[in-house]
Protein backbone atom coordinates (compact mmCIF):
# COMPACT_ATOMS: atom_id res chain seq x y z
CA UNK A 1 0.00 0.00 0.00
CA UNK A 2 1.25 3.78 -0.87
CA UNK A 3 0.09 6.61 0.94
CA UNK A 4 1.43 9.59 -0.90
CA UNK A 5 1.83 12.40 1.25
CA UNK A 6 2.65 16.47 -0.46
CA UNK A 7 3.35 18.69 2.08
CA UNK A 8 2.92 22.41 1.43
CA UNK A 9 1.92 24.29 4.43
CA UNK A 10 -0.13 27.60 4.79
CA UNK A 11 0.48 30.31 7.07
CA UNK A 12 -0.45 29.30 10.64
CA UNK A 13 -0.37 30.88 14.52
CA UNK A 14 2.89 29.27 14.47
CA UNK A 15 4.58 30.88 11.78
CA UNK A 16 7.28 33.42 12.66
CA UNK A 17 8.16 34.21 9.25
CA UNK A 18 6.59 36.10 6.85
CA UNK A 19 9.10 34.19 3.75
CA UNK A 20 7.68 30.34 2.99
CA UNK A 21 8.67 27.82 1.43
CA UNK A 22 7.07 24.26 -0.35
CA UNK A 23 8.44 21.28 1.30
CA UNK A 24 7.00 17.46 -0.35
CA UNK A 25 7.35 14.61 1.65
CA UNK A 26 6.22 10.70 0.56
CA UNK A 27 4.95 7.64 3.16
CA UNK A 28 5.47 4.76 1.97
CA UNK A 29 3.07 2.07 4.18
CA UNK A 30 4.66 -0.55 2.08
CA UNK A 31 8.09 0.06 3.35
CA UNK A 32 8.48 -0.63 6.74
CA UNK A 33 11.18 -0.45 9.16
CA UNK A 34 11.38 -1.21 13.02
CA UNK A 35 8.49 -1.53 15.58
CA UNK A 36 8.41 1.26 18.01
CA UNK A 37 8.45 0.00 22.20
CA UNK A 38 8.41 3.94 23.32
CA UNK A 39 10.03 6.75 24.95
CA UNK A 40 10.88 7.53 28.03
CA UNK A 41 13.17 8.54 31.41
CA UNK A 42 14.42 7.34 34.60
CA UNK A 43 13.89 8.74 38.04
CA UNK A 44 16.92 6.18 39.68
CA UNK A 45 18.78 7.58 42.20
CA UNK A 46 16.09 9.41 44.60
CA UNK A 47 15.37 11.34 41.82
CA UNK A 48 11.55 10.00 41.97
CA UNK A 49 11.92 11.52 45.68
CA UNK A 50 11.69 15.12 43.99
CA UNK A 51 8.13 13.87 43.09
CA UNK A 52 7.28 12.25 46.15
CA UNK A 53 7.66 14.98 48.52
CA UNK A 54 5.81 17.95 46.03
CA UNK A 55 2.39 19.39 47.50
CA UNK A 56 -0.50 17.58 45.62
CA UNK A 57 -1.15 20.41 42.99
CA UNK A 58 2.51 20.29 41.64
CA UNK A 59 2.72 16.38 42.01
CA UNK A 60 -0.27 16.14 39.62
CA UNK A 61 1.10 18.43 37.25
CA UNK A 62 4.73 16.77 37.33
CA UNK A 63 2.99 13.45 36.90
CA UNK A 64 0.76 15.12 34.05
CA UNK A 65 3.72 16.27 32.12
CA UNK A 66 5.31 13.09 31.66
CA UNK A 67 2.89 10.05 31.89
CA UNK A 68 -0.54 11.96 30.60
CA UNK A 69 -1.96 10.79 27.01
CA UNK A 70 -5.50 11.99 27.54
CA UNK A 71 -5.79 15.54 28.66
CA UNK A 72 -3.84 18.28 29.01
CA UNK A 73 -1.85 19.29 31.66
CA UNK A 74 -4.20 21.35 32.82
CA UNK A 75 -3.67 24.87 34.89
CA UNK A 76 -1.28 25.02 37.58
CA UNK A 77 -0.30 27.90 40.35
CA UNK A 78 3.55 28.03 39.76
CA UNK A 79 5.37 28.26 43.04
CA UNK A 80 3.63 30.29 45.60
CA UNK A 81 2.83 32.62 43.04
CA UNK A 82 -0.11 33.77 41.32
CA UNK A 83 1.43 32.72 37.79
CA UNK A 84 -0.24 29.67 36.10
CA UNK A 85 1.79 27.99 33.56
CA UNK A 86 -0.84 25.89 31.07
CA UNK A 87 0.61 23.05 29.22
CA UNK A 88 -1.67 21.78 26.22
CA UNK A 89 -0.32 18.54 25.39
CA UNK A 90 2.16 16.40 28.35
CA UNK A 91 4.27 14.11 27.04
CA UNK A 92 2.58 10.67 27.05
CA UNK A 93 5.82 8.92 28.47
CA UNK A 94 5.55 4.95 27.78
CA UNK A 95 8.22 3.41 29.41
CA UNK A 96 10.07 3.93 32.74
CA UNK A 97 13.41 2.86 33.49
CA UNK A 98 13.94 2.02 37.62
CA UNK A 99 17.39 1.55 39.14
CA UNK A 100 17.93 -1.37 41.59
CA UNK A 101 20.02 -0.74 44.42
CA UNK A 102 22.92 -1.86 45.71
CA UNK A 103 23.87 0.01 48.30
CA UNK A 104 23.73 -0.78 51.83
CA UNK A 105 22.47 2.60 53.16
CA UNK A 106 20.54 5.82 51.45
CA UNK A 107 23.22 7.94 51.92
CA UNK A 108 23.82 11.46 49.52
CA UNK A 109 21.28 9.73 46.70
CA UNK A 110 22.24 5.88 46.91
CA UNK A 111 19.84 3.47 46.10
CA UNK A 112 19.53 1.20 48.92
CA UNK A 113 20.02 -2.49 48.31
CA UNK A 114 17.14 -5.17 48.78
CA UNK A 115 20.07 -7.40 50.61
CA UNK A 116 21.94 -5.24 53.08
CA UNK A 117 23.93 -7.91 55.16
CA UNK A 118 25.64 -10.92 53.46
CA UNK A 119 24.32 -14.32 53.88
CA UNK A 120 28.05 -15.29 54.36
CA UNK A 121 28.00 -17.00 51.29
CA UNK A 122 26.50 -18.11 48.00
CA UNK A 123 24.60 -20.56 49.47
CA UNK A 124 23.79 -19.03 52.52
CA UNK A 125 20.33 -18.06 53.01
CA UNK A 126 19.35 -14.64 51.92
CA UNK A 127 17.43 -11.93 54.21
CA UNK A 128 15.86 -10.03 51.92
CA UNK A 129 14.66 -6.39 52.92
CA UNK A 130 11.71 -4.30 51.11
CA UNK A 131 10.88 -1.24 52.09
CA UNK A 132 7.93 -0.35 50.20
CA UNK A 133 9.96 2.72 48.69
CA UNK A 134 12.63 1.91 46.96
CA UNK A 135 14.44 5.46 46.66
CA UNK A 136 10.89 6.59 45.91
CA UNK A 137 10.91 4.99 42.80
CA UNK A 138 7.59 2.53 43.40
CA UNK A 139 5.43 5.40 43.87
CA UNK A 140 6.17 6.77 40.13
CA UNK A 141 5.57 3.06 38.73
CA UNK A 142 2.32 3.37 40.48
CA UNK A 143 1.44 6.55 39.22
CA UNK A 144 3.02 5.87 35.99
CA UNK A 145 1.05 2.61 36.11
CA UNK A 146 -2.29 4.34 36.60
CA UNK A 147 -1.70 6.40 33.38
CA UNK A 148 -0.93 3.04 31.34
CA UNK A 149 2.41 2.74 31.13
CA UNK A 150 2.75 -0.86 30.53
CA UNK A 151 6.84 -1.17 30.05
CA UNK A 152 8.76 -1.22 33.32
CA UNK A 153 12.45 -1.53 32.52
CA UNK A 154 14.31 -2.68 36.44
CA UNK A 155 18.19 -1.81 35.53
CA UNK A 156 20.88 -2.75 38.29
CA UNK A 157 24.14 -0.37 38.19
CA UNK A 158 25.87 -3.22 40.40
CA UNK A 159 25.25 -6.08 42.33
CA UNK A 160 25.69 -5.94 46.30
CA UNK A 161 29.68 -5.34 47.05
CA UNK A 162 30.14 -8.76 48.98
CA UNK A 163 29.20 -10.36 45.48
CA UNK A 164 32.15 -8.70 43.97
CA UNK A 165 35.53 -8.86 43.00
CA UNK A 166 36.58 -5.49 44.98
CA UNK A 167 34.05 -6.14 47.77
CA UNK A 168 32.54 -2.62 46.84
CA UNK A 169 28.88 -1.99 44.88
CA UNK A 170 31.26 1.21 43.73
CA UNK A 171 34.45 2.03 42.14
CA UNK A 172 33.75 -1.16 39.68
CA UNK A 173 35.17 -4.76 40.08
CA UNK A 174 33.33 -7.52 38.56
CA UNK A 175 30.82 -10.03 39.52
CA UNK A 176 32.08 -13.14 41.15
CA UNK A 177 32.41 -16.08 39.12
CA UNK A 178 32.42 -14.92 35.70
CA UNK A 179 35.21 -15.98 33.59
CA UNK A 180 38.04 -13.79 35.22
CA UNK A 181 36.86 -13.28 38.39
CA UNK A 182 37.13 -15.60 40.82
CA UNK A 183 36.65 -14.72 44.54
CA UNK A 184 37.99 -16.88 47.97
CA UNK A 185 33.92 -16.23 48.64
CA UNK A 186 32.73 -18.52 45.89
CA UNK A 187 30.87 -18.05 42.51
CA UNK A 188 27.93 -15.33 43.19
CA UNK A 189 26.13 -15.60 39.75
CA UNK A 190 23.62 -17.98 40.91
CA UNK A 191 22.71 -15.48 43.94
CA UNK A 192 22.74 -12.51 41.75
CA UNK A 193 20.37 -13.64 39.80
CA UNK A 194 18.06 -15.19 42.70
CA UNK A 195 18.67 -11.60 44.00
CA UNK A 196 17.29 -9.60 40.69
CA UNK A 197 14.43 -12.17 40.93
CA UNK A 198 13.56 -11.57 44.54
CA UNK A 199 13.26 -7.63 43.15
CA UNK A 200 11.05 -7.92 40.39
CA UNK A 201 8.61 -10.20 42.83
CA UNK A 202 8.92 -7.34 45.26
CA UNK A 203 7.36 -5.32 42.64
CA UNK A 204 4.87 -7.71 41.72
CA UNK A 205 3.88 -8.24 45.23
CA UNK A 206 3.16 -4.38 44.92
CA UNK A 207 0.94 -5.10 41.60
CA UNK A 208 3.51 -4.09 39.07
CA UNK A 209 4.82 -6.36 36.55
CA UNK A 210 8.45 -5.57 35.31
CA UNK A 211 8.63 -6.12 31.60
CA UNK A 212 12.63 -6.16 31.19
CA UNK A 213 15.43 -6.49 33.22
CA UNK A 214 18.98 -5.73 33.18
CA UNK A 215 22.13 -6.80 35.42
CA UNK A 216 25.20 -3.88 34.09
CA UNK A 217 24.69 0.31 33.33
CA UNK A 218 27.90 1.33 31.98
CA UNK A 219 30.14 -1.73 32.13
CA UNK A 220 33.11 -0.13 30.37
CA UNK A 221 33.40 2.26 33.23
CA UNK A 222 34.39 2.66 36.81
CA UNK A 223 32.49 5.46 39.01
CA UNK A 224 32.37 6.30 42.65
CA UNK A 225 28.90 5.25 42.80
CA UNK A 226 27.33 1.92 42.46
CA UNK A 227 28.74 0.61 39.17
CA UNK A 228 29.93 -3.19 37.76
CA UNK A 229 32.52 -3.83 35.10
CA UNK A 230 32.09 -6.37 32.52
CA UNK A 231 32.93 -7.75 29.61
CA UNK A 232 30.87 -9.19 26.86
CA UNK A 233 32.07 -12.53 27.48
CA UNK A 234 31.41 -11.75 31.05
CA UNK A 235 27.96 -10.55 30.78
CA UNK A 236 27.05 -13.84 28.66
CA UNK A 237 28.22 -15.77 31.71
CA UNK A 238 26.06 -14.42 33.41
CA UNK A 239 22.99 -14.30 31.45
CA UNK A 240 23.20 -18.12 31.16
CA UNK A 241 22.35 -17.94 34.88
CA UNK A 242 20.41 -15.27 34.78
CA UNK A 243 17.96 -16.65 32.06
CA UNK A 244 17.11 -19.96 33.59
CA UNK A 245 16.42 -18.66 36.82
CA UNK A 246 13.73 -16.66 35.50
CA UNK A 247 12.24 -19.69 33.45
CA UNK A 248 11.82 -21.33 37.00
CA UNK A 249 10.44 -18.25 38.77
CA UNK A 250 7.67 -18.21 36.18
CA UNK A 251 8.69 -15.09 35.46
CA UNK A 252 9.57 -15.84 31.18
CA UNK A 253 7.51 -12.71 30.24
CA UNK A 254 10.31 -10.65 31.46
CA UNK A 255 13.39 -9.65 28.77
CA UNK A 256 16.87 -10.50 29.68
CA UNK A 257 18.46 -6.81 28.22
CA UNK A 258 22.04 -6.10 27.73
CA UNK A 259 24.33 -3.82 28.31
CA UNK A 260 23.63 -0.58 28.51
CA UNK A 261 27.34 0.71 27.64
CA UNK A 262 28.19 4.35 27.72
CA UNK A 263 28.36 4.33 23.77
CA UNK A 264 27.22 2.22 20.92
CA UNK A 265 31.46 1.33 19.74
CA UNK A 266 31.44 -0.54 23.44
CA UNK A 267 28.07 -2.08 22.96
CA UNK A 268 29.36 -3.49 19.81
CA UNK A 269 32.26 -4.97 21.14
CA UNK A 270 29.99 -6.51 23.78
CA UNK A 271 27.20 -7.93 20.89
CA UNK A 272 29.86 -9.46 19.77
CA UNK A 273 30.78 -11.88 22.55
CA UNK A 274 27.15 -12.66 23.11
CA UNK A 275 26.45 -14.86 20.21
CA UNK A 276 25.87 -17.92 22.72
CA UNK A 277 23.20 -16.31 24.53
CA UNK A 278 21.16 -14.62 21.74
CA UNK A 279 18.19 -16.35 22.45
CA UNK A 280 18.10 -15.54 25.57
CA UNK A 281 18.06 -12.06 25.33
CA UNK A 282 15.46 -10.02 24.92
CA UNK A 283 16.50 -6.42 24.08
CA UNK A 284 19.92 -4.70 23.51
CA UNK A 285 20.49 -1.52 25.20
CA UNK A 286 23.08 0.98 24.95
CA UNK A 287 23.60 4.87 26.26
CA UNK A 288 25.42 7.31 24.13
CA UNK A 289 27.91 9.72 26.08
CA UNK A 290 30.63 8.05 24.19
CA UNK A 291 29.44 7.71 20.75
CA UNK A 292 25.65 6.81 18.16
CA UNK A 293 23.47 5.72 18.66
CA UNK A 294 24.32 3.88 15.03
CA UNK A 295 23.24 0.22 13.57
CA UNK A 296 23.70 -2.11 15.68
CA UNK A 297 24.50 -5.57 14.26
CA UNK A 298 21.66 -7.80 15.82
CA UNK A 299 17.57 -8.31 14.67
CA UNK A 300 17.11 -7.93 18.37
CA UNK A 301 15.44 -4.51 19.54
CA UNK A 302 17.45 -1.47 20.28
CA UNK A 303 16.68 0.93 22.59
CA UNK A 304 19.16 4.19 23.59
CA UNK A 305 18.72 3.65 27.35
CA UNK A 306 20.46 6.85 28.35
CA UNK A 307 21.48 9.94 26.98
CA UNK A 308 21.47 14.13 28.55
CA UNK A 309 22.92 17.07 28.98
CA UNK A 310 24.91 16.39 31.67
CA UNK A 311 27.55 19.41 31.64
CA UNK A 312 25.55 22.46 30.57
CA UNK A 313 23.28 24.43 33.08
CA UNK A 314 19.92 24.57 33.62
CA UNK A 315 17.99 26.00 30.51
CA UNK A 316 13.98 26.27 29.07
CA UNK A 317 15.12 27.49 25.78
CA UNK A 318 14.25 25.75 22.53
CA UNK A 319 16.40 27.43 20.01
CA UNK A 320 19.41 30.07 20.68
CA UNK A 321 22.18 28.63 18.66
CA UNK A 322 21.59 25.12 18.64
CA UNK A 323 23.58 24.50 22.30
CA UNK A 324 23.66 20.91 23.60
CA UNK A 325 20.73 21.47 25.85
CA UNK A 326 17.99 23.05 23.62
CA UNK A 327 14.96 21.41 22.91
CA UNK A 328 15.64 22.00 19.29
CA UNK A 329 18.84 20.08 19.30
CA UNK A 330 17.37 16.79 21.39
CA UNK A 331 14.31 16.97 18.85
CA UNK A 332 16.62 16.16 16.19
CA UNK A 333 18.83 13.44 18.36
CA UNK A 334 15.52 11.35 18.25
CA UNK A 335 14.72 11.87 15.01
CA UNK A 336 18.35 10.44 13.76
CA UNK A 337 18.18 8.09 16.41
CA UNK A 338 15.05 6.21 15.27
CA UNK A 339 15.82 6.66 11.74
CA UNK A 340 19.47 5.83 11.66
CA UNK A 341 19.90 3.43 13.84
CA UNK A 342 16.45 2.15 13.81
CA UNK A 343 16.24 2.32 17.71
CA UNK A 344 13.43 0.69 18.88
CA UNK A 345 13.20 3.05 22.53
CA UNK A 346 14.91 6.37 23.17
CA UNK A 347 15.23 7.36 27.24
CA UNK A 348 16.48 10.28 28.69
CA UNK A 349 18.06 10.03 31.71
CA UNK A 350 16.11 12.05 34.37
CA UNK A 351 12.60 13.04 33.73
CA UNK A 352 11.94 15.34 37.20
CA UNK A 353 14.71 16.04 39.96
CA UNK A 354 14.89 17.64 42.35
CA UNK A 355 18.18 19.31 43.22
CA UNK A 356 20.44 22.10 44.49
CA UNK A 357 22.86 21.95 41.40
CA UNK A 358 21.50 23.77 38.39
CA UNK A 359 22.83 20.74 35.64
CA UNK A 360 20.50 20.70 32.77
CA UNK A 361 20.66 16.96 33.27
CA UNK A 362 16.66 16.64 33.78
CA UNK A 363 13.79 17.19 31.62
CA UNK A 364 11.49 18.89 34.29
CA UNK A 365 13.20 20.85 37.42
CA UNK A 366 11.88 20.75 40.91
CA UNK A 367 13.28 23.77 42.48
CA UNK A 368 11.66 25.28 45.60
CA UNK A 369 8.33 23.35 45.42
CA UNK A 370 7.95 24.45 41.69
CA UNK A 371 7.42 22.45 38.56
CA UNK A 372 9.14 23.77 35.32
CA UNK A 373 9.58 21.94 32.43
CA UNK A 374 12.05 22.31 29.62
CA UNK A 375 12.40 22.43 25.87
CA UNK A 376 13.38 19.29 25.76
CA UNK A 377 10.29 18.09 27.03
CA UNK A 378 7.99 19.11 24.58
CA UNK A 379 10.80 17.67 22.06
CA UNK A 380 10.20 14.21 23.64
CA UNK A 381 5.94 14.80 23.47
CA UNK A 382 6.69 15.70 19.79
CA UNK A 383 6.86 12.50 19.14
CA UNK A 384 5.72 10.14 22.33
CA UNK A 385 2.13 11.69 22.02
CA UNK A 386 1.31 10.64 18.73
CA UNK A 387 4.08 7.65 18.26
CA UNK A 388 2.66 5.28 20.20
CA UNK A 389 4.00 1.65 21.46
CA UNK A 390 3.32 -1.02 18.88
CA UNK A 391 3.59 1.52 16.01
CA UNK A 392 5.52 0.33 12.88
CA UNK A 393 8.42 2.92 11.09
CA UNK A 394 7.95 3.33 7.55
CA UNK A 395 9.30 4.72 4.79
CA UNK A 396 9.57 8.93 4.64
CA UNK A 397 11.21 11.40 2.62
CA UNK A 398 11.00 15.46 2.09
CA UNK A 399 12.90 18.10 0.56
CA UNK A 400 14.55 20.91 2.86
CA UNK A 401 12.86 19.05 6.42
CA UNK A 402 13.66 16.09 8.25
CA UNK A 403 10.82 13.60 8.49
CA UNK A 404 9.62 10.02 10.15
CA UNK A 405 6.32 8.53 9.59
CA UNK A 406 4.82 5.53 11.62
CA UNK A 407 1.53 3.38 11.51
CA UNK A 408 -0.05 3.37 14.91
CA UNK A 409 -1.72 -0.04 15.91
CA UNK A 410 -5.12 1.68 15.51
CA UNK A 411 -3.71 2.35 11.60
CA UNK A 412 -3.76 5.89 12.41
CA UNK A 413 -0.59 7.56 10.60
CA UNK A 414 1.58 9.96 12.53
CA UNK A 415 4.24 12.00 10.86
CA UNK A 416 6.60 14.05 12.46
CA UNK A 417 8.41 16.91 10.69
CA UNK A 418 11.24 19.02 12.04
CA UNK A 419 12.03 22.58 9.86
CA UNK A 420 16.21 23.14 10.62
CA UNK A 421 15.57 26.15 7.89
CA UNK A 422 15.22 29.88 8.89
CA UNK A 423 12.07 30.46 6.85
CA UNK A 424 8.69 28.43 7.13
CA UNK A 425 7.64 25.13 5.35
CA UNK A 426 4.30 25.66 3.51
CA UNK A 427 2.30 23.18 1.17
CA UNK A 428 -0.73 21.13 0.92
CA UNK A 429 -0.94 17.77 1.88
CA UNK A 430 -2.64 15.40 -0.80
CA UNK A 431 -3.10 12.41 1.08
CA UNK A 432 -3.40 9.12 -2.43
CA UNK A 433 -7.11 7.92 -1.79
CA UNK A 434 -8.08 9.74 1.14
CA UNK A 435 -11.47 11.04 0.79
CA UNK A 436 -12.57 11.93 4.50
CA UNK A 437 -10.84 11.58 7.94
CA UNK A 438 -9.27 13.89 10.70
CA UNK A 439 -6.18 15.16 11.10
CA UNK A 440 -4.47 16.54 14.62
CA UNK A 441 -1.11 18.38 14.60
CA UNK A 442 0.66 19.61 17.54
CA UNK A 443 3.80 22.15 17.07
CA UNK A 444 6.92 23.08 19.18
CA UNK A 445 9.25 26.17 18.51
CA UNK A 446 10.66 29.14 20.44
CA UNK A 447 6.89 30.40 21.03
CA UNK A 448 4.82 27.03 21.52
CA UNK A 449 5.10 24.09 23.80
CA UNK A 450 3.57 21.17 22.09
CA UNK A 451 0.57 22.99 21.43
CA UNK A 452 -2.50 22.21 19.10
CA UNK A 453 -1.68 23.86 15.81
CA UNK A 454 -4.16 24.25 13.14
CA UNK A 455 -4.10 21.17 10.78
CA UNK A 456 -7.22 20.57 8.35
CA UNK A 457 -8.59 17.81 5.69
CA UNK A 458 -10.52 18.36 2.61
CA UNK A 459 -11.58 16.70 -0.21
CA UNK A 460 -8.35 14.58 0.38
CA UNK A 461 -6.39 17.32 0.89
CA UNK A 462 -4.30 17.71 4.61
CA UNK A 463 -3.37 21.48 5.39
CA UNK A 464 -0.71 23.12 8.24
CA UNK A 465 1.97 24.59 9.08
CA UNK A 466 6.02 24.04 10.08
CA UNK A 467 7.70 27.08 11.48
CA UNK A 468 10.97 27.55 11.17
CA UNK A 469 13.28 25.78 13.57
CA UNK A 470 10.35 23.83 14.70
CA UNK A 471 8.69 20.77 14.11
CA UNK A 472 4.87 19.40 13.97
CA UNK A 473 3.51 16.04 14.09
CA UNK A 474 0.58 15.02 12.51
CA UNK A 475 -1.80 12.23 13.27
CA UNK A 476 -3.67 11.22 10.38
CA UNK A 477 -6.41 9.49 10.68
CA UNK A 478 -8.99 8.07 7.56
Amino acid sequence: MYFSILVAFASAAASISLEKRATTISVNLATKYQTIDGFGCSEAFQRANGIVKLAATQQRYALDLLFNTTNGAGQYRYGSSSLYVKSLLPTGFSILRNGIGSTPNSNSDYMNTILPTSPGSPSGTPKYVWDGKDSGQLFVTKEAQKYGVKTFYANAWSAPGFMKTNKNDANGGSLCGVSGASCSSGDWKQAFANYLVKYIQFYQQEGVQITHLGFLNEPDAATSYASMQSSGTQAADFIKVLYPTLQNANLSSVKVTCCDAMGYGTASNMLSQLSSVTSQLGLITSHAYTGGPNTLNTKLPVWMTELADNNGPWTTAWYNNGGAGEGFTWANKISDGITGANLSGYLYWIGAQERSSTTNSKLIEIRNGAVTPSKRLWAFAQFSRFVRPGAVRVSASGSGVKTSAYVNTDGSVAVVVINSGTAATVATINVAGLQSGSVKAIVTDNSHDASVTTATVSGGAVSGNIPARGMVSFLITA
